[in-house]
């Protein structure tokens, strides 16, 4: 079989070309079109708002005076936020 690219003779029972990588059949299966979600936008959006808040929050007490709950309640928002974005991005 000859390339339908390159011209350069492949094997009969060849998927690609070796040369040129080209593929010797169409493919049997269109990948599913990629569709835009709105989704991490706006989990971005919310996730903005919320540190916005904190930092609105914790700026108003006095240095020093931030209740020990607060810090883990940050450090918890934080994970849920990078989770968030994580499984957004993933979908």
């Amino acid at each position: 079989m000859i390339c339908r690219n390159c011209g350069t003779e492949i094997a009969d029972k060849a998927l690609i070309c070796y040369r040129c990588g080209t593929a010797t059949t169409e493919a049997r299966f269109k990948p599913v079109p990629a569709s835009r979600s709105r989704s991490p936008l706006i989990a971005t959006v919310v996730a903005v708002i919320v540190l916005i808040g904190f930092a609105v929050f914790v700026g108003r007490s006095g240095a020093g005076d931030t209740p020990r709950y607060v810090t883990w309640a940050a450090a918890a928002l934080a994970v849920i936020i990078v989770g968030i974005r994580a499984y957004a991005r993933r979908r």
